[in-house]
């Protein structure tokens, strides 16, 4: 059986695909997982059948994948704080 692995670096991030592994259970599945991506517990498998795919994905934020700065959160927080009214009006 295809298990697909998943990594949580940290607490409350989100996990990212590892890759995908192939065993007999689910209990040697995630002893691989864990030796071959993360010996610290980051690492989960999960069967492949019960992965679903996203068929459309809502990016909220409107973020751009392609800027190479990165995200432009500075003009999204500035306009939430704006909706917010908690916006500081600097004196220049």
């Amino acid at each position: 059986m295809i298990y697909e692995v998943f990594r949580q670096e940290r607490k409350g991030q989100a996990f990212q695909h590892a890759g995908s592994i192939e065993a007999p259970d689910e209990r040697f599945a995630e002893w691989y997982a864990r030796e071959q991506y993360g010996r610290r517990g980051e690492s989960t498998a999960v069967a492949r059948e019960h992965v679903l795919p996203i068929e459309e994905f809502v990016d909220e934020l409107n973020r751009n994948y392609h800027r190479v700065d990165g995200y432009p959160l500075k003009e999204k927080l500035k306009e939430a704080r704006e909706r917010a009214g908690t916006s500081k009006e600097r004196a220049d």
